[in-house]
């Protein structure tokens, strides 16, 4: 017999976490299914862990900004320490992007946004780098990082605290629907929900297929690369916008790397040591003093972006399935989104409140509309 529920989310990285509490903490029966032996394991446990409001497009900005004041008040709201530290993002830009993100920058700041324009000068007494060919640079004093494992495992707990249930090794294998509600076969048990939502990241365009509909969404490697125990100085995350690479200190070390530019999607497996030798290159170009640090290839990690045409979050319904949801496709924004996605989706399915979301829809693809945003990290 099949086990029923008030909906189904598939996936328990932190997106599908968080929406798992933020429905069940409104009376929702909810069910998580996550396809790996342990919850916030996939991308969630290998993501940077930053978080910032500087983005080109103000809706990114304002999840940003929801998560940000959701991730202060965890200590309060779930006795646990988010992780939030706030170290600032430093974006140095050479003249070719300094045009379109300054201005994209200005309006942030007539918003409220904590938004500074730096010259050069000023950058430099944040972190030491050579000033060829960039124009300026600017900074949030409020963007930072945070630890997605920690606050992923916080919602669940509480999710389950208020009712919820979470199934490990349950892979969606198919889905359909009939008289109002889903039927969602995994290889332990079958579920029936009238709502289910495809949380699953790099996975979810899979997870469509055996639900019959496309997702355009595509798995991207990144790999993430360390420097050897070398006193790292405090100081904020860095990116250059010329060459594509960012660090950040991690203890002792610095963590760094960049996009690949030429990297097909798939589900490749094993850090990228090719790339590596490039994005420590690029690093010692641009931060001279990088040279002289040890590098720790073996501590290196990767993980998957999950990535649209545009590069922007796919959330909300599914045209023409009635009680499918998705919210996935955020190429590499999603552990900073996710408290403020969870939030207003539960809103979104129960009362019918798109609250901010709905140009992310899916349906903006079918209609040849692209949200705007700077790729840049």
């Amino acid at each position: 017999m099949a086990r029923t529920f008030d909906a189904v989310v598939v996936g328990a990285g932190i997106v599908g976490a968080s929406l798992a509490y933020h429905l069940a903490e409104r009376g929702v029966r909810v069910a998580v299914l996550e396809a790996a032996p342990a919850p916030a394991t996939g991308a969630t446990a290998k993501s940077a862990g930053g978080i910032r409001l500087q983005f080109s497009n103000p809706r990114n900005a304002e999840l940003s900004a929801e998560s940000l004041e959701l991730l202060k008040a965890f200590p309060e709201t779930f006795g646990v320490d988010a992780g939030y530290r706030p170290r600032g993002y430093l974006f140095l830009h050479p003249a070719s992007t300094w045009s379109s993100w300054s201005k994209a920058m200005r309006r942030l700041r007539a918003l409220g946004y904590p938004v500074e324009l730096l010259s050069l000068e000023e950058a430099r007494k944040l972190v030491e780098f050579d000033p060829k060919g960039l124009v300026a640079a600017s900074y949030g004093p409020e963007d930072g990082v945070f630890d997605p494992p920690t606050v992923a495992l916080a919602y669940l707990k509480a999710a389950r605290d208020e009712g919820a249930f979470l199934f490990t090794e349950s892979p969606l294998l198919k889905a359909r629907f009939s008289g109002g509600i889903w039927r969602i076969v995994t290889p332990k048990e079958t579920f029936e929900a009238p709502l289910w939502v495809n949380a699953a990241g790099a996975w979810s365009a899979r997870v469509a297929e055996r639900a019959g509909y496309r997702l355009p969404v595509a798995p991207y490697r990144r790999s993430i690369y360390l420097t050897a125990p070398a006193g790292a100085r405090p100081g904020p995350l860095v990116v250059d916008a010329g060459t594509g690479v960012y660090f950040r200190p991690e203890g002792p070390r610095y963590l760094f790397g960049a996009s690949r530019p030429d990297q097909p999607p798939g589900f490749f497996e094993g850090v990228d040591g090719e790339w590596f030798e490039e994005v420590a290159r690029r690093m010692a170009v641009r931060f001279p003093w990088f040279s002289s640090l040890g590098l720790d290839l073996k501590g290196a990690w990767w993980g998957y972006y999950a990535e649209t045409p545009d590069k922007n979050a796919i959330l909300g319904p599914v045209p023409g399935l009635e009680g499918a949801w998705v919210a996935t496709g955020f190429s590499g924004h999603g552990a900073q989104h996710a408290p403020a996605v969870g939030r207003r989706l539960a809103d979104w399915m129960l009362e019918g409140k798109a609250a901010g979301l709905s140009a992310f829809s899916l349906a903006r693809f079918a209609r040849g509309r692209r949200v705007s945003e700077a790729g840049i990290v």
